[in-house]
């Protein structure tokens, strides 16, 4: 039997993995419920590897090329792209986005306009990545639970770990001294006016924003890059830069309601970069920063070969389903 602590995204995905490896599998959350105290229910939900090498290393987009494959198998994922545009005035933040970038074509007004009516004359061009989606971060953590448990896993909610386990998954809680918080805000808008299909990025000197589609007007727009561990709510300050780039990409914008507002603390390693570590008996997977979504998969991976190794498969399926 292995023991994990912590049914966010990382354990949940991890016990997929293994389960289905042939492990027999047991889960402890603290939470109530599923996703209650996960910080990914704040998170944007882009699979989004090929934009992501603007800031990350290109592991990040090699462990992530095939995550919307794997979700796609678990929850719906919407598959048409990620636009990333600017204002007139930061055009130069397009130039340098698209030179530290890969998988993109460039557009003109024209070709935004066909991509997304709704931003015709809004944007004299952007970059398209045309192989990037997204899906919704809270169905698909609640999916993910349940083909957890269609594979026989055991989740106990409400359960602290009640010793040490075999793996932590436990993110910004976890006994990990070279763990930092990064803060992520987002805001939960309704706008049926206006109609935009694809993730957009909005690039802005200080804080890139983005927008996501979830569906019946229903938009999350949001910023992940804040160096903080504060936990108190969303500023004002905060709030209006996001609400002021919701505007900037459709003036419909203003008359959107918000439906929600929330801050998570989401943990980073040194260079950003999600890792396995063993600590007295007992293997974390953390770190995932902004990638949650993206690298779970692929260190879900790495989890189960770490316990289930590939060359003795017989010997560590009959010794963890005894």
């Amino acid at each position: 039997m292995i023991t994990i602590a912590g049914a966010g995204l990382a354990g949940l995905a991890s016990a997929l993995e293994l389960a289905r490896a042939g492990a027999a599998v047991r889960v402890f959350e603290a939470g109530a419920e599923i996703g209650a105290r996960s910080v990914s229910r704040y998170a944007g939900g882009m699979l989004a590897p090929w934009c992501e090498g603007e800031t990350a290393e290109d592991r990040v987009r090699i462990w992530g090329a095939e995550a919307a494959d794997w979700w796609a198998a678990i929850t719906p994922v919407t598959r048409l792209g990620t636009l990333v545009v600017a204002p007139p005035r930061d055009r130069a933040e397009l130039t340098r986005f698209a030179r530290r970038t890969t998988g993109h074509r460039g557009l003109d007004g024209a070709g935004i306009a066909a991509l997304e009516p709704a931003l015709a004359g809004r944007f004299p061009g952007g970059l398209y990545f045309e192989r990037e989606a997204h899906l919704d971060p809270r169905r698909a953590l609640r999916d993910l639970a349940q083909a957890v448990r269609d594979l026989g896993v055991e989740i106990v909610l409400g359960t602290p770990a009640p010793g040490p386990v075999d793996l932590d998954c436990t993110g910004i809680a976890a006994p990990l001294d070279d763990l930092r918080p990064v803060r992520g805000e987002m805001a939960i808008l309704h706008c049926p006016d206006v109609e935009i299909r694809r993730t957009l990025r909005l690039l802005h000197p200080r804080v890139p924003l983005y927008l996501v589609p979830r569906g019946a007007g229903v938009y999350m727009i949001g910023a992940t890059m804040i160096e903080s561990s504060s936990t108190r709510a969303i500023s004002l300050r905060s709030l209006s830069e996001m609400l002021g780039a919701a505007f900037a990409i459709h003036p419909g914008f203003a008359e959107a309601s918000v439906i929600e507002t929330g801050t998570g603390l989401r943990p980073a390693f040194h260079d950003n970069l999600p890792r396995l570590a063993l600590r007295g008996g007992t293997l974390h997977l953390n770190g995932l920063y902004r990638h949650g979504f993206l690298l779970a998969p692929a260190m879900a991976a790495r989890v189960a070969r770490h316990f289930i190794p590939e060359t003795s498969n017989a010997h560590h399926r009959k010794r963890h389903t005894a």
